[in-house]
């Protein structure tokens, strides 16, 4: 931590703490307490519950402040005021004797910190502890003294309980985390009890909403509890379950047959009958001397009721709760149970948008290619996941499909979109769509979707959204691809070296602003041995350098993966390397390591487009079948197959035919090109039909068959079992 505070922060405090050292008396002990004080106090000089109607005329200077040495012992002290009557704040005590043992090293470390750095740690709720051994809680800050005094000023602020319920209302809800806002409302409860928690719904955790009023046990969960120390064993704390048996003392604040309400608990005594366990009691109170409960259920306003969960606040007996206390803590949770109900359709939304992002992602690779991936969200809530999608997938010819997309914004409808376009994209991509193609649909679907209004409410838009699709064919070790707005894909070569693809830009999708040009196509040759890096901006964007810096370095880190790594940890590795902290936006990587077919397993002809065609194409198939000692059966078929398929395209099309013959894993994929345009169909036959058998033979002796675009025309492909 730096040494010094900023001259902002240094300014405004000083006059703070020089405004505070006015405040204290020069005698180095606080001054007498008034007449105020002095009707506080009993005759042995003890501590007594001041009556709420006195307190409201007494208790008007709220405003305490002490000076401690670089020891952290009181040198002078200002807590005159009657709320703060029975602290033992006198000069030359450590100031660590005013707070409850179990806070001693927590506190102990801010005063430390604010010694050492000069930044101020203000506004912490905390408990004083008076000589009685009641607390006291208090909004408490730490700042350096101001010159000439050395050391530490403390303000303490024992805020008037309508203040608190304010102050306590402002500062839940902050936060779209369950457990972070029943944490502040379990903070907030603690000015009125020595403990306080939140217990909900097992159903609020899962984000799934609660139906109505429950009827016979509740299963609860807790959420939050102060103060944070050690607890006993067999004491619940925040992410365990509570006993079956413990619930039955919080089911009395909920399970009525009317609307629910507050239940008081007066001693232990009392409490131990309603637990009726002494499971229930381990788990359940706090302490010998915390025995007393008020259990405020957390109460939606609705119709009918909904209850989320209790919040439970346990004092000692000695000092029951008066009925003004209980309504300011019905008021206080009644305000603040709509937060937790926020919390928990985010939870659900969160849950949704992970879901799909996960389904999203590539399981794994095929025999041709070696697939990795890492999706890391820039915050923990619905709110900051956003609509980075990567995805990978076997094309039925053969090719393997790497694509990669951002839809603008975060949050579920940005997720939808994401799944929109990347479930539409596999399926053009499956067809036979060429990348440029794809991604032209891809752009009248986004146009089509987009509505410009509710999109910016939600927090996203797919006007804008980029997409880059990748096509590796295993045969030719090549990589095809288009790219709509996306940033250019790392190519690191078998020899170590890397570097951006050289892409033209293009618009994002969607971008009507702009003028609308053709999707460029681009070719890379990508040998036995290549990783592809497909990503997302969020892992290399950091407004402090150019863009082009942090693609460097990711071309520089994913050129240090060794052909022997294990592609998933290299790119956990890279990751963790190159993300920024902390994380602005999601972090999305794709590697594929290319291994491709061997020489041996493919082999290719070119044949003139003329009536012996297909007797050509038999002999040079047939030769090969023998050489990968192909069964005789499986042989007869792919030869048939073979001269079918290059029947039709003399017959329907011009120009040379290429034959393609591919040996893979599982079976053997044929494919015939030509120069025509047409899409064969597979028609039902007739009995005198004179043509279209050579489809259905087609049909009948293949696991699957297609037809894929290219430059010069059309490819129509076929598998046929080993």
């Amino acid at each position: 931590m730096d040494s010094t505070p900023s001259s902002s922060s240094s300014s405004a405090f000083g006059l703070v703490s020089s405004a505070l050292g006015r405040y204290l008396p020069r005698g180095g002990t606080a001054a007498a307490a008034g007449a105020g004080a002095g009707d506080a106090q009993g005759e042995d000089g003890t501590h007594r519950s001041v009556p709420d109607d006195l307190a409201a005329g007494q208790q008007e200077q709220i405003l305490g402040a002490l000076n401690l040495d670089r020891d952290l012992v009181i040198t002078r002290c200002n807590l005159d005021a009657p709320v703060f009557d029975g602290l033992d704040a006198a000069a030359g005590k450590p100031f660590v004797d005013l707070l409850p043992e179990g806070d001693v090293p927590t506190v102990t470390r801010r005063l430390r910190q604010v010694a050492d750095s000069g930044e101020a740690h203000v506004a912490r709720i905390q408990r004083l502890r008076r000589t009685d051994g009641s607390e006291l809680v208090v909004s408490m800050s730490i700042l350096p003294a101001a010159a000439p005094e050395e050391g530490l000023t403390v303000s303490v602020i024992a805020m008037a309980r309508r203040l608190h319920l304010y102050a306590a209302e402002t500062a839940i809800g902050t936060s779209l985390d369950i457990g972070e806002t029943a944490q502040s409302l379990a903070q907030s409860l603690l000015a009125w009890g020595d403990v306080a928690a939140v217990d909900l719904d097992f159903a609020v955790w899962t984000g799934e909403r609660v139906a109505g009023q429950p009827q016979g046990r509740i299963r609860l969960r807790r959420a939050a509890l102060v103060p944070d120390r050690a607890w006993p064993e067999g004491y619940v704390t925040p992410g365990d379950d509570l006993p079956g048996d413990a619930g039955r003392l919080l089911a009395q604040a909920v399970l009525r047959g009317d609307t629910p309400r507050t239940v008081v608990i007066p001693d232990r005594e009392a409490v131990e009958r309603a637990l009726g366990s002494p499971r229930a009691v381990r788990a359940l109170v706090p302490g010998d001397r915390s025995a007393g409960v008020a259990c405020i259920p957390l109460v939606l306003d609705s119709a009918p009721s909904v209850v989320l969960g209790v919040a439970e606040v346990w004092r000692r007996s000695d000092s029951p709760f008066r009925d003004s206390e209980l309504f300011d803590l019905q008021e206080l949770v009644a305000r603040t149970a709509h937060h937790i109900d926020l919390a928990r359709q985010h939870q659900r939304e969160h849950t949704q948008v992970l879901a799909l992002q996960r389904r999203l992602l590539p399981r794994t690779g095929g025999d041709t290619v070696e697939i990795a991936s890492v999706y890391q969200p820039a915050t923990p809530d619905s709110a900051g996941v956003g609509g980075d999608w990567v995805n990978s997938f076997p094309l039925p010819d053969g090719r393997t499909a790497l694509v990669v997309g951002d839809v603008v914004g975060h949050g579920l409808g940005a997720a939808a979109t994401m799944g929109q376009l990347s479930m539409e994209a596999r399926a053009l991509l499956s067809a036979g769509l060429a990348p440029d193609e794809v991604l032209e649909r891809l752009d009248e679907t986004v146009t089509m979707l987009d509505d410009t209004e509710s999109g910016l409410t939600a927090g996203y838009s797919a006007l804008g959204s980029t997409c880059c699709i990748a096509l590796y064919d295993p045969v030719s070790h090549q990589v095809t691809l288009s790219s709509a707005g996306h940033l250019p894909p790392v190519l690191v070569s078998p020899d170590g070296h890397a570097g951006p693809l050289s892409v033209r830009p293009h618009p994002g999708l969607g971008a009507e602003f702009a003028l609308r040009e053709p999707y460029d196509v681009h070719t890379f040759d990508a040998p036995p041995g290549s990783v592809l890096a497909l990503y997302t901006d969020g892992l290399v964007e950091d407004p402090a350098v150019p863009i082009d810096e942090g693609i460097a370095e990711l071309a520089r880190a994913v050129s240090t993966v060794h052909p022997w790594d294990g592609l998933q940890q290299a790119a956990r590795h890279v990751v963790a390397a190159l993300a920024p902290v902390p994380q602005r936006d999601d972090v999305t990587l794709l590697l594929a390591r290319m291994i491709g077919y061997r020489n041996e397993d493919t082999a290719t002809w070119r044949l003139p487009a003329r009536y012996d065609a297909p007797a050509r194409a038999r002999v040079q198939v047939a030769a090969l079948l023998r050489r990968w000692q192909i069964r005789d059966h499986t042989r007869d078929n792919v030869l048939l197959l073979v001269s079918e398929l290059v029947t039709n395209a003399v017959r329907f099309a011009a120009g040379p035919i290429t034959v393609r013959l591919i040996r893979t894993g599982h079976g053997l994929l044929c494919e015939v090109g030509d120069t025509g345009n047409g899409r064969p169909r597979l028609r039902r036959g007739h009995l005198f039909d004179d043509g279209g058998r050579g489809l259905r033979i087609l049909h009948k002796l293949t696991t699957r068959w297609g037809v894929r675009w290219t430059d010069t025309g059309k490819v129509v492909w076929a598998e046929v079992a080993r």
